[in-house]
Protein backbone atom coordinates (compact mmCIF):
# COMPACT_ATOMS: atom_id res chain seq x y z
CA UNK A 1 0.00 0.00 0.00
CA UNK A 2 1.38 3.51 -1.21
CA UNK A 3 1.85 6.04 2.08
CA UNK A 4 -0.67 7.72 0.50
CA UNK A 5 -3.63 5.93 -0.60
CA UNK A 6 -7.03 6.84 -1.61
CA UNK A 7 -9.17 3.77 -1.47
CA UNK A 8 -12.11 3.03 -4.04
CA UNK A 9 -15.58 4.69 -3.20
CA UNK A 10 -15.25 5.78 -0.48
CA UNK A 11 -12.02 8.34 -1.39
CA UNK A 12 -10.15 7.69 2.01
CA UNK A 13 -6.83 9.99 2.22
CA UNK A 14 -4.67 8.53 4.61
CA UNK A 15 -0.88 9.04 6.22
CA UNK A 16 1.66 6.24 6.27
CA UNK A 17 3.74 5.85 9.81
CA UNK A 18 6.60 6.79 7.38
CA UNK A 19 5.73 10.07 6.52
CA UNK A 20 3.86 10.91 9.67
CA UNK A 21 7.33 10.54 10.97
CA UNK A 22 9.06 12.91 8.52
CA UNK A 23 6.13 15.39 9.02
CA UNK A 24 6.76 15.42 12.89
CA UNK A 25 10.73 15.68 12.52
CA UNK A 26 10.34 18.42 10.17
CA UNK A 27 8.23 20.14 12.74
CA UNK A 28 10.76 19.60 15.53
CA UNK A 29 13.44 20.89 13.30
CA UNK A 30 11.39 24.30 13.05
CA UNK A 31 10.63 24.56 16.47
CA UNK A 32 14.48 24.20 17.25
CA UNK A 33 15.79 26.62 15.48
CA UNK A 34 13.34 28.99 16.49
CA UNK A 35 14.04 28.42 19.58
CA UNK A 36 17.98 29.40 18.95
CA UNK A 37 17.06 31.99 17.13
CA UNK A 38 17.83 30.40 13.40
CA UNK A 39 17.09 32.62 10.66
CA UNK A 40 14.04 30.69 9.45
CA UNK A 41 10.95 31.53 7.54
CA UNK A 42 8.95 33.43 8.97
CA UNK A 43 4.95 32.84 9.01
CA UNK A 44 2.67 35.58 7.87
CA UNK A 45 -0.12 36.70 10.39
CA UNK A 46 -3.24 34.57 10.22
CA UNK A 47 -6.40 35.57 10.95
CA UNK A 48 -8.68 32.84 13.79
CA UNK A 49 -12.04 32.92 14.72
CA UNK A 50 -13.48 30.85 17.86
CA UNK A 51 -17.04 29.35 17.58
CA UNK A 52 -18.45 27.90 20.88
CA UNK A 53 -21.81 27.10 22.50
CA UNK A 54 -21.80 27.51 26.34
CA UNK A 55 -24.60 24.61 27.21
CA UNK A 56 -24.31 22.89 24.50
CA UNK A 57 -20.47 21.44 23.72
CA UNK A 58 -19.21 24.90 25.13
CA UNK A 59 -15.77 25.30 23.89
CA UNK A 60 -14.82 21.79 23.59
CA UNK A 61 -11.33 20.34 25.15
CA UNK A 62 -9.74 24.02 24.99
CA UNK A 63 -10.24 24.04 21.07
CA UNK A 64 -10.65 28.35 21.91
CA UNK A 65 -7.47 28.68 23.90
CA UNK A 66 -4.63 26.74 21.96
CA UNK A 67 -4.20 29.54 19.19
CA UNK A 68 -3.00 31.97 21.87
CA UNK A 69 0.18 30.09 21.93
CA UNK A 70 0.24 29.63 18.34
CA UNK A 71 3.10 32.11 16.76
CA UNK A 72 1.83 34.58 14.13
CA UNK A 73 -2.01 34.02 14.84
CA UNK A 74 -4.30 36.82 16.00
CA UNK A 75 -7.77 35.73 17.56
CA UNK A 76 -10.14 38.33 15.65
CA UNK A 77 -13.26 36.83 16.83
CA UNK A 78 -15.58 34.44 18.98
CA UNK A 79 -19.21 33.91 19.15
CA UNK A 80 -21.39 32.36 21.29
CA UNK A 81 -25.48 32.17 21.81
CA UNK A 82 -24.75 32.66 25.42
CA UNK A 83 -24.54 36.05 26.71
CA UNK A 84 -22.35 34.91 29.73
CA UNK A 85 -20.40 32.19 28.08
CA UNK A 86 -19.47 34.90 25.46
CA UNK A 87 -18.69 37.18 27.91
CA UNK A 88 -16.07 35.15 29.53
CA UNK A 89 -14.99 33.83 26.42
CA UNK A 90 -13.71 37.51 25.18
CA UNK A 91 -11.97 37.83 28.23
CA UNK A 92 -10.33 34.15 27.90
CA UNK A 93 -9.50 34.94 24.38
CA UNK A 94 -8.01 38.33 25.20
CA UNK A 95 -10.53 40.47 24.06
CA UNK A 96 -11.72 40.03 20.74
CA UNK A 97 -14.83 41.04 19.47
CA UNK A 98 -17.77 39.38 20.49
CA UNK A 99 -20.69 37.87 18.73
CA UNK A 100 -24.44 35.91 19.32
CA UNK A 101 -24.09 34.66 15.65
CA UNK A 102 -21.23 32.72 14.06
CA UNK A 103 -22.61 33.11 10.49
CA UNK A 104 -22.30 36.87 11.52
CA UNK A 105 -18.98 36.83 12.60
CA UNK A 106 -17.38 34.77 9.90
CA UNK A 107 -19.59 37.59 7.57
CA UNK A 108 -17.88 40.24 9.47
CA UNK A 109 -14.22 39.67 10.70
CA UNK A 110 -13.25 37.11 7.49
CA UNK A 111 -11.10 34.78 9.17
CA UNK A 112 -8.35 32.58 7.63
CA UNK A 113 -8.57 29.82 10.12
CA UNK A 114 -11.84 29.02 12.45
CA UNK A 115 -12.05 26.25 15.30
CA UNK A 116 -15.17 24.55 15.71
CA UNK A 117 -15.24 24.02 19.27
CA UNK A 118 -18.58 22.54 20.36
CA UNK A 119 -18.72 19.01 21.86
CA UNK A 120 -22.10 18.85 20.32
CA UNK A 121 -22.05 17.01 17.40
CA UNK A 122 -25.48 18.03 15.73
CA UNK A 123 -23.87 21.64 15.40
CA UNK A 124 -20.68 20.29 13.47
CA UNK A 125 -22.07 19.85 10.09
CA UNK A 126 -23.92 23.02 9.58
CA UNK A 127 -20.96 25.40 11.33
CA UNK A 128 -17.91 23.66 8.80
CA UNK A 129 -20.31 23.83 5.76
CA UNK A 130 -20.45 27.92 7.51
CA UNK A 131 -17.07 28.33 7.45
CA UNK A 132 -16.21 26.90 4.02
CA UNK A 133 -18.89 29.27 2.93
CA UNK A 134 -17.45 32.23 4.55
CA UNK A 135 -13.76 31.69 2.85
CA UNK A 136 -11.46 29.96 5.13
CA UNK A 137 -8.48 28.24 4.37
CA UNK A 138 -8.47 25.85 7.26
CA UNK A 139 -10.95 24.55 10.52
CA UNK A 140 -10.36 22.81 13.51
CA UNK A 141 -12.98 20.72 14.33
CA UNK A 142 -13.98 19.19 18.20
CA UNK A 143 -14.28 15.36 17.57
CA UNK A 144 -16.22 13.58 17.02
CA UNK A 145 -16.95 14.96 13.37
CA UNK A 146 -20.50 14.36 13.00
CA UNK A 147 -23.82 12.31 13.55
CA UNK A 148 -22.98 9.87 10.42
CA UNK A 149 -21.52 9.48 7.46
CA UNK A 150 -23.81 11.07 5.10
CA UNK A 151 -23.05 14.56 7.20
CA UNK A 152 -19.42 13.67 6.73
CA UNK A 153 -19.55 13.33 2.98
CA UNK A 154 -21.65 16.76 2.58
CA UNK A 155 -19.12 18.51 4.76
CA UNK A 156 -16.03 16.76 2.73
CA UNK A 157 -17.20 17.47 -0.12
CA UNK A 158 -17.68 20.97 0.36
CA UNK A 159 -14.32 21.40 1.75
CA UNK A 160 -13.01 19.84 -1.32
CA UNK A 161 -15.02 22.12 -3.71
CA UNK A 162 -12.99 25.22 -2.15
CA UNK A 163 -9.92 23.91 -1.31
CA UNK A 164 -10.16 23.72 2.32
CA UNK A 165 -7.77 21.95 5.00
CA UNK A 166 -9.93 20.18 8.18
CA UNK A 167 -8.58 18.98 10.94
CA UNK A 168 -10.29 16.90 13.98
CA UNK A 169 -9.37 17.36 17.05
CA UNK A 170 -7.43 13.62 17.57
CA UNK A 171 -4.72 14.89 19.87
CA UNK A 172 -2.94 11.63 20.60
CA UNK A 173 -2.23 11.49 16.78
CA UNK A 174 0.09 14.08 16.86
CA UNK A 175 1.91 12.48 20.00
CA UNK A 176 5.52 12.35 20.12
CA UNK A 177 5.25 8.77 21.56
CA UNK A 178 3.79 7.27 18.40
CA UNK A 179 7.21 8.31 16.42
CA UNK A 180 8.42 5.88 19.53
CA UNK A 181 5.90 3.43 19.10
CA UNK A 182 6.42 3.04 14.98
CA UNK A 183 9.88 2.55 15.68
CA UNK A 184 9.42 -0.24 17.65
CA UNK A 185 7.00 -1.89 14.61
CA UNK A 186 9.18 -0.37 12.07
CA UNK A 187 12.44 -2.02 13.60
CA UNK A 188 10.84 -5.71 14.44
CA UNK A 189 10.97 -5.14 18.12
CA UNK A 190 7.57 -5.91 19.15
CA UNK A 191 7.57 -8.50 16.05
CA UNK A 192 4.79 -9.33 13.83
CA UNK A 193 1.73 -7.31 14.62
CA UNK A 194 -1.07 -10.00 15.50
CA UNK A 195 -3.56 -8.04 17.23
CA UNK A 196 -4.81 -4.92 18.25
CA UNK A 197 -7.21 -4.26 21.12
CA UNK A 198 -9.49 -1.06 21.87
CA UNK A 199 -11.38 -0.55 24.74
CA UNK A 200 -13.29 2.34 26.09
CA UNK A 201 -14.36 4.37 29.38
CA UNK A 202 -17.00 1.67 30.26
CA UNK A 203 -18.36 4.14 33.01
CA UNK A 204 -22.01 5.30 32.98
CA UNK A 205 -21.76 5.92 28.69
CA UNK A 206 -20.68 2.40 28.17
CA UNK A 207 -22.04 0.54 24.81
CA UNK A 208 -23.00 2.52 21.82
CA UNK A 209 -21.96 6.17 23.50
CA UNK A 210 -18.80 5.19 24.74
CA UNK A 211 -18.28 3.84 21.23
CA UNK A 212 -19.27 6.99 19.29
CA UNK A 213 -17.40 9.64 21.73
CA UNK A 214 -14.32 7.88 22.81
CA UNK A 215 -14.22 5.17 20.19
CA UNK A 216 -13.91 7.10 17.76
CA UNK A 217 -10.08 8.50 19.09
CA UNK A 218 -9.01 4.83 19.40
CA UNK A 219 -10.37 3.95 15.88
CA UNK A 220 -8.18 6.57 14.52
CA UNK A 221 -4.96 4.87 16.12
CA UNK A 222 -6.10 1.30 14.96
CA UNK A 223 -5.88 2.38 11.66
CA UNK A 224 -3.31 4.04 11.84
CA UNK A 225 -0.72 1.37 13.25
CA UNK A 226 -3.49 -1.40 11.50
CA UNK A 227 -4.42 -0.09 8.09
CA UNK A 228 -7.51 0.64 7.05
CA UNK A 229 -10.54 -1.86 7.73
CA UNK A 230 -11.93 -4.15 5.72
CA UNK A 231 -14.67 -5.67 7.45
CA UNK A 232 -16.45 -5.27 10.40
CA UNK A 233 -18.52 -8.09 12.48
CA UNK A 234 -20.13 -6.73 15.79
CA UNK A 235 -22.59 -7.47 18.06
CA UNK A 236 -24.72 -4.05 20.59
CA UNK A 237 -26.75 -5.54 23.02
CA UNK A 238 -28.91 -3.80 25.47
CA UNK A 239 -30.09 -6.10 28.68
CA UNK A 240 -27.85 -9.31 27.02
CA UNK A 241 -29.96 -8.83 24.55
CA UNK A 242 -29.51 -7.61 20.63
CA UNK A 243 -31.23 -4.44 20.59
CA UNK A 244 -34.32 -3.25 18.84
CA UNK A 245 -35.75 -0.78 17.61
CA UNK A 246 -37.50 0.63 21.04
CA UNK A 247 -33.90 0.60 22.16
CA UNK A 248 -32.78 3.65 19.96
CA UNK A 249 -33.12 6.60 22.05
CA UNK A 250 -31.18 10.12 21.31
CA UNK A 251 -27.98 10.17 21.98
CA UNK A 252 -26.02 12.83 24.63
CA UNK A 253 -24.62 15.72 23.01
CA UNK A 254 -26.58 15.58 20.11
CA UNK A 255 -24.65 12.16 18.49
CA UNK A 256 -27.84 11.39 17.27
CA UNK A 257 -29.67 7.45 17.27
CA UNK A 258 -27.67 5.91 19.82
CA UNK A 259 -28.15 2.20 21.35
CA UNK A 260 -26.64 -0.83 23.37
CA UNK A 261 -25.19 -1.35 26.82
CA UNK A 262 -22.51 -3.53 25.61
CA UNK A 263 -20.37 -3.55 22.30
CA UNK A 264 -18.48 -6.46 20.58
CA UNK A 265 -16.60 -5.59 17.52
CA UNK A 266 -13.88 -7.00 15.73
CA UNK A 267 -12.10 -5.69 12.39
CA UNK A 268 -10.16 -6.95 9.53
CA UNK A 269 -7.03 -4.30 9.20
CA UNK A 270 -5.27 -4.15 5.70
CA UNK A 271 -1.72 -4.53 7.41
CA UNK A 272 -2.48 -7.74 8.34
CA UNK A 273 -3.72 -7.79 12.37
CA UNK A 274 -7.40 -8.02 13.93
CA UNK A 275 -8.43 -5.46 15.57
CA UNK A 276 -11.19 -5.58 18.54
CA UNK A 277 -13.41 -3.04 20.29
CA UNK A 278 -15.39 -3.93 23.31
CA UNK A 279 -17.34 -1.62 25.70
CA UNK A 280 -20.03 -2.39 28.76
CA UNK A 281 -21.46 0.13 31.21
CA UNK A 282 -20.87 0.76 34.36
CA UNK A 283 -17.52 -1.74 34.75
CA UNK A 284 -15.01 0.80 34.63
CA UNK A 285 -12.18 0.26 37.09
CA UNK A 286 -9.81 3.14 38.15
CA UNK A 287 -7.61 3.69 36.12
CA UNK A 288 -9.98 2.81 33.83
CA UNK A 289 -9.14 0.56 30.82
CA UNK A 290 -9.48 3.80 28.22
CA UNK A 291 -6.60 3.20 25.67
CA UNK A 292 -5.08 0.67 22.93
CA UNK A 293 -2.97 -2.20 22.92
CA UNK A 294 -0.81 -3.60 20.38
CA UNK A 295 0.22 -7.39 20.46
CA UNK A 296 3.21 -8.31 18.33
CA UNK A 297 5.12 -11.77 18.16
CA UNK A 298 7.72 -10.22 20.44
CA UNK A 299 6.00 -8.31 22.79
CA UNK A 300 3.10 -5.86 23.52
CA UNK A 301 2.91 -2.17 23.46
CA UNK A 302 0.33 -0.54 25.45
CA UNK A 303 -1.04 3.29 25.53
CA UNK A 304 -3.80 4.71 27.63
CA UNK A 305 -5.74 7.98 27.25
CA UNK A 306 -5.55 10.74 24.85
CA UNK A 307 -3.23 14.08 24.88
CA UNK A 308 0.25 15.20 23.62
CA UNK A 309 2.06 12.65 26.27
CA UNK A 310 -0.17 9.62 27.02
CA UNK A 311 0.95 7.39 29.27
CA UNK A 312 2.35 4.67 27.35
CA UNK A 313 4.15 1.21 27.57
CA UNK A 314 6.52 -1.42 26.02
CA UNK A 315 6.61 -5.32 27.07
CA UNK A 316 9.48 -7.28 25.51
CA UNK A 317 7.56 -10.50 26.11
CA UNK A 318 6.54 -13.15 23.77
CA UNK A 319 4.59 -15.08 25.92
CA UNK A 320 2.69 -11.84 26.79
CA UNK A 321 2.65 -12.79 30.32
CA UNK A 322 5.35 -10.94 32.84
CA UNK A 323 3.94 -13.08 35.66
CA UNK A 324 5.80 -16.34 33.63
CA UNK A 325 8.65 -14.54 32.17
CA UNK A 326 9.37 -11.88 34.64
CA UNK A 327 9.76 -9.39 32.40
CA UNK A 328 9.03 -5.84 33.10
CA UNK A 329 6.83 -3.13 31.15
CA UNK A 330 9.45 -0.16 30.29
CA UNK A 331 7.52 3.16 30.27
CA UNK A 332 7.75 5.26 26.50
CA UNK A 333 8.71 8.65 26.71
CA UNK A 334 8.89 11.34 23.79
CA UNK A 335 12.43 10.19 24.02
CA UNK A 336 12.30 6.91 23.81
CA UNK A 337 11.88 3.27 25.52
CA UNK A 338 12.71 3.69 29.41
CA UNK A 339 13.81 7.51 29.23
CA UNK A 340 12.55 10.09 31.25
CA UNK A 341 10.12 12.16 29.60
CA UNK A 342 11.49 15.76 28.50
CA UNK A 343 7.85 17.16 27.86
CA UNK A 344 6.08 18.74 30.88
CA UNK A 345 2.66 19.16 29.06
CA UNK A 346 1.01 15.69 28.88
CA UNK A 347 -2.30 17.00 28.76
CA UNK A 348 -4.95 18.10 25.94
CA UNK A 349 -3.26 21.44 25.26
CA UNK A 350 -0.13 20.94 24.09
CA UNK A 351 -1.83 18.62 21.38
CA UNK A 352 -3.85 21.06 20.65
CA UNK A 353 -1.46 23.55 19.47
CA UNK A 354 0.73 20.26 17.43
CA UNK A 355 -2.80 19.90 15.53
CA UNK A 356 -3.20 23.73 14.66
CA UNK A 357 0.47 24.16 14.16
CA UNK A 358 -0.28 21.17 11.21
CA UNK A 359 -2.88 22.62 10.30
CA UNK A 360 -1.30 26.07 9.36
CA UNK A 361 1.13 24.16 7.64
CA UNK A 362 -0.79 21.89 5.54
CA UNK A 363 -2.83 25.45 4.34
CA UNK A 364 1.05 26.13 3.34
CA UNK A 365 1.96 23.16 1.75
CA UNK A 366 -1.40 22.72 -0.18
CA UNK A 367 -1.34 19.13 1.53
CA UNK A 368 -4.03 16.98 4.16
CA UNK A 369 -3.66 17.75 8.15
CA UNK A 370 -2.43 14.50 9.61
CA UNK A 371 -5.73 14.30 11.20
CA UNK A 372 -7.61 14.85 8.03
CA UNK A 373 -11.09 15.21 7.50
CA UNK A 374 -10.64 11.79 5.48
CA UNK A 375 -9.50 10.20 8.93
CA UNK A 376 -12.24 11.73 10.77
CA UNK A 377 -14.67 10.08 8.22
CA UNK A 378 -12.83 7.20 8.33
CA UNK A 379 -12.91 6.58 11.98
CA UNK A 380 -17.25 7.29 12.25
CA UNK A 381 -17.29 4.76 9.52
CA UNK A 382 -16.00 2.25 11.54
CA UNK A 383 -18.63 3.67 14.10
CA UNK A 384 -21.47 3.06 12.08
CA UNK A 385 -20.06 -0.34 10.93
CA UNK A 386 -20.82 -2.04 14.42
CA UNK A 387 -24.33 -0.76 14.25
CA UNK A 388 -24.75 -1.97 10.47
CA UNK A 389 -23.47 -5.52 11.27
CA UNK A 390 -25.73 -5.82 13.76
CA UNK A 391 -28.70 -4.49 12.23
CA UNK A 392 -27.96 -7.15 9.31
CA UNK A 393 -26.89 -9.92 11.28
CA UNK A 394 -23.44 -10.24 9.80
CA UNK A 395 -20.11 -8.80 8.84
CA UNK A 396 -20.18 -5.82 6.76
CA UNK A 397 -17.13 -4.57 3.82
CA UNK A 398 -15.63 -1.10 3.63
CA UNK A 399 -16.62 1.57 1.99
CA UNK A 400 -19.89 1.07 4.03
CA UNK A 401 -23.30 1.21 1.16
CA UNK A 402 -25.43 3.07 4.11
CA UNK A 403 -24.41 6.27 4.95
CA UNK A 404 -27.16 7.65 7.17
CA UNK A 405 -26.99 5.96 10.88
CA UNK A 406 -28.28 2.11 10.73
CA UNK A 407 -30.00 2.55 13.79
CA UNK A 408 -32.76 4.69 12.07
CA UNK A 409 -33.15 1.36 9.75
CA UNK A 410 -34.11 -0.76 12.56
CA UNK A 411 -37.17 -2.38 12.35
Amino acid sequence: MSDSHISSGSHHLGVSRRKWIQGMAACALLETACAWGTNVRSRPQYRAAIIGHTGRGDYGHGLDVAWRDVPGVEIVGVADPDAAGLAEAVKRLGDPPGFADYRQMLEKVKPDFVSICPRWVDQHCDMVLAAVAAGVKGIYLEKPMCRDLAEADRMIAACEKQGVKLAIAFQTRYSPKLRVISELIDSGQLGEIIEIRVRGKEDHRGGGEDLFVLGIHMFNLMHFFGGEPLWCFASVEQNGRPIQAQDVQPGNEGLGPLAGDAVHAIFRLTKGPMGYFDSRRNVSGRPPRFGIQIFGSKGIVQSFDTGQIPDAFFLPDSSWSPGRSKKKWLPISSAGVDQPEPIDDPGLHGGNILAIKDLISAVEEDRQPLASMYEARLATEMIMAVFESQRLGRPVTFPLETRVNPLTLLT
